[in-house]
């Protein structure tokens, strides 16, 4: 058995070359990207019962579209990254919640509640304000499970 896993290893030897670069570089933009996007959150970020949409910064309707685009671009990027991250090095969770936190689509935000409800998440979220000097947020509670 071992003798088949070492050939399998060597069979593909650039794959884990390439995955195993993926996962620094991954690592590195978790650990500069992640503080970042934590930092500018507001407080009450996953209590508040509705959101208020975003005011657009540039009236013009194609530079609007091209700046959201890229923006659920980077959120794309970050979930897959998280999604990675679940089995290599790095905090693959709390990446997916950044990931979705700048991404739009319906039903993120209960999606989000529930990531950050789990206290892991929380706590290590807080941290990283704490760290920062920027007030805890707001954490929702853990829903309701009946029996």
């Amino acid at each position: 058995m071992s003798a088949q896993i070492i050939a399998w290893l060597e069979q593909h030897a650039e794959l884990l070359e390439q995955l195993g670069h993926f996962s620094i570089v991954a690592l590195v933009v978790t650990v500069v990207a992640l503080p970042l996007a934590v930092m500018k959150l507001p407080a009450d970020y996953f209590v508040s019962e509705r959101r208020e949409p975003v005011r657009r910064t540039s009236q013009h309707p194609l530079v609007w579209a091209v700046l959201s685009f890229c923006k659920n671009l980077v959120g794309i990027f970050l979930i897959l990254i998280g999604i990675a991250m679940l089995v290599l090095p790095g905090q693959g969770t709390v990446t997916i919640l950044i990931g979705l936190a700048i991404s739009n689509f319906p039903g993120k935000f209960a999606i989000e509640q529930r990531i950050a409800s789990q206290p892991a998440v929380g706590n290590t979220l807080n941290k990283i304000r704490k760290l920062s000097g920027v007030p805890p947020l707001q954490m929702p509670t853990a829903p309701e499970t009946s029996h």
